[in-house]
């Protein structure tokens, strides 16, 4: 059977142009100069389909097969990595030199000769907890990569000591007691209401793990922690089996139907939850951080007034274009004793929110998200959301203070992540691969930028002179905890 091309749409092309590459470049060109105390390894999620689609129809980013991308960065040094995360679903299509799964996240659409075999693609959250790389996808359980080679060790359920078939790709880990707080939505399987809670603990093994039953069979992308509490955000995207078994979509936004905060203790038990309920039709994908504030609990969350993703809302058969969601950084005022949520705007619309790792869980002062910035420029189509951002935000959240990094109309920025600095008086810097537009193509480059001055722009650039795939998010690991996993 001849080779299928990939669907000519935005999916498969200009930034989204799949590179199906495994690369290895040491000794980048370094413009300007890296801090020393800049040392370890920025690690990224990018989808990057090895394959077209098995349907011939278009699909949509998040289908990719997972791609782990590591600079690693040492004396100013720089070296780039990507290997494929070696998962059965990728090993399944690459002895069959095509694709056999079918439409996302719909079993039931795949062919016949994978039934059974793991769909996750682990192209979400490069997550790092007690001396282990994790590739995670809320779809499944995460795959363990090392974290030197970056060849794939093997799906990871702690040894058999995990029951839920699903890991999200957002955990939480406190920055005092170095413990993992994760869970799983369609614990049981496609389209169920049961969400498990789990703890891992400073050493890596599982604590804890318990199941509660959700309001509904909802997306669960993100959730918070604070000192005292785990919050559980349900949003009116909903999964039915029925509708799946009919060939359908996995996710329908539901507009009329209300959201739901589920919180509980967070070393408490599940029966000790509390549902609140919120707004309807809203909807968020990311939490920026949450805190205990005399009796009451903060929650600052990417909030808009629908499904952010397109193929979603068309799924759902909501019209709108992208320009018209309304969306903002806002905070949730959470009092528990009156079960009521109140809410105010901080800031202007973004996602992808990032805070310094010492902040998680606790009161804090700033943080950083980008967004799409019409005023910068027309948009340049890519991941999910099909626009690109072009604006970098830093955010002090209490008191509304704001800074921007505009990019222009020819740059896209990724997720930052945040590297500090051993001076207490130093905000640290922030890495973020930044996209360009060059002739009928794309050129990226790792930008290097003062967190508490973005808007001077980078201090250092790196030219990265291959394709590069928008990631999804991305870690950062200090070079001591690297040599003492390598150690291990």
């Amino acid at each position: 059977m001849a080779a299928r091309a990939f669907p000519p749409s935005l999916h498969y092309q200009g930034l989204n142009a799949p590179v199906r590459m495994e690369i290895d470049i040491r000794d980048l060109p370094v413009e300007g100069e890296i801090p020393a105390e800049i040392a370890g390894a920025f690690f990224r999620a990018v989808p990057d389909p090895a394959h077209p689609p098995m349907l011939g129809e278009d699909d949509n980013v998040l289908s990719g097969d997972g791609m782990v991308g590591r600079f690693l960065i040492e004396d100013g040094h720089v070296d780039y990595t990507t290997r494929y995360v070696r998962t059965e679903r990728f090993e399944a299509e690459r002895k069959a030199r095509r694709s056999l799964f079918g439409k996302y996240r719909n079993p039931f659409t795949d062919d016949p000769s994978v039934a059974g075999v793991d769909r996750t693609v682990a192209n979400t959250t490069p997550i790092w907890h007690a001396g282990r790389l994790y590739m995670t996808k809320e779809d499944g359980r995460a795959y363990r990569v090392d974290p030197i080679t970056l060849e794939t060790i093997g799906r990871w359920d702690w040894n058999g000591a995990l029951k839920s078939e699903t890991m999200t790709a957002h955990a939480r880990i406190d920055p005092e007691t170095n413990e993992m707080f994760a869970y799983g939505y369609e614990a049981a399987g496609l389209a169920s209401r049961q969400i498990a809670y789990f703890i891992v603990g400073p050493d890596g093994e599982l604590q804890s793990e318990q199941w509660f039953e959700a309001p509904y069979a909802a997306m669960v992308h993100d959730f918070a922690i604070t000192e005292k509490f785990a919050i559980f955000p349900l949003f009116p995207t909903t999964a039915d089996l029925d509708r799946l078994k009919a060939g359908g979509a996995h996710w329908v936004h539901q507009q009329d139907a209300p959201s739901w905060i589920g919180i509980m203790p967070r070393y408490g038990k599940v029966d000790e939850m509390v549902w609140i309920e919120g707004p309807a039709g809203v909807h968020a994908y990311h939490f920026m951080n949450a805190f205990d504030d005399n009796g009451a609990i903060q929650i600052d969350v990417c909030l808009s007034d629908t499904n952010a993703f397109p193929f979603i809302r068309s799924a759902s058969g909501i019209d709108r274009h992208q320009s018209t969601v309304r969306s903002s950084l806002s905070r949730w005022t959470i009092d528990l004793e009156a079960k009521a949520i109140t809410e105010r705007v901080v800031g202007p619309p973004g996602d992808l929110p990032m805070i310094e790792r010492k902040d998680q869980a606790r009161p804090y002062g700033h943080g950083w998200y980008i967004t799409y910035d019409p005023n910068q420029g027309p948009p340049i189509p890519a991941g999910p959301v099909e626009t690109a951002c072009n604006t970098l935000f830093r955010i002090e959240p209490g008191n509304g203070r704001l800074e921007a990094l505009g990019l222009g109309p020819t740059r896209a920025i990724n997720e930052p992540v945040h590297v500090p600095s051993s001076d207490p008086g130093h905000g640290g810097w922030l890495l973020a691969v930044v996209d360009e537009r060059a002739g009928d193509g794309f050129k990226s480059a790792l930008w290097v930028i003062e967190a508490s001055d973005i808007a001077k722009g980078p201090i250092a650039t790196v030219p990265v002179p291959v394709p590069m795939r928008p990631q999804v998010h991305g870690w950062w690991v200090p070079q001591a905890e690297l040599e003492a996993a390598a150690r291990a």
